[in-house]
């Protein structure tokens, strides 16, 4: 699983304004400068960051961008629908059914049921982060995640008794 450049350096500008403190703007250049990004990526980031209401935009002298909420009111999962989306859309089947017209497995996908999981677990820790809780340190970040709730079917490396396997 890999999420985009654009959602991970999307988060990076959000935490970067998150950062300048409430009510205050940057602007693109010193986003871009800060983060080690051009200014057209950036400028690219923060449209769609603006279009999805996470940032708002200032025109004039003291303008740029700042949040559109306090960071503990911005989601990391909000961040991520607005930058690129899910790991997995239901219709991953129908774009990709191999050679065929309709996967060989559309009726019956133990693999579906996979993807459909993970993406609940991902779901779950990104709309569980904030903003505010990335702006800590990497350490006590690590302890944050190390406390989410994960609620799982069962524990790693168990099955199901009784149940058949796909084939």
């Amino acid at each position: 699983m890999q999420f985009s450049a654009q959602e991970e350096y999307g988060l990076r500008c959000l935490l970067r304004l998150a950062g300048a403190g409430e009510g205050a703007s940057m602007t693109i250049p010193e986003i871009s400068h800060a983060e080690g990004m051009s200014v057209a990526y950036v400028g690219k980031i923060m449209r769609a960051l603006r279009e999805g209401g996470l940032v708002v935009s200032e025109r004039g002298q003291a303008g740029g961008y700042r949040l559109a909420r306090k960071p503990e009111d911005i989601s990391a999962a909000q961040a991520i629908s607005v930058l690129g989306g899910k790991f997995y859309e239901g219709e991953f089947c129908e774009r990709f059914p191999g050679n065929e017209n309709e996967c060989a497995h559309t009726v019956n996908c133990s693999i579906r049921s996979l993807w459909r999981a993970v993406q609940t677990v991902v779901d779950q820790v990104l709309s569980s982060t904030t903003l505010k809780d990335l702006m800590r340190t990497e350490e006590a970040m690590d302890r944050f995640v190390d406390n989410l709730v994960v609620i799982s079917a069962a524990a790693p490396g168990a099955s199901l008794e009784g149940e058949k396997t796909a084939g």
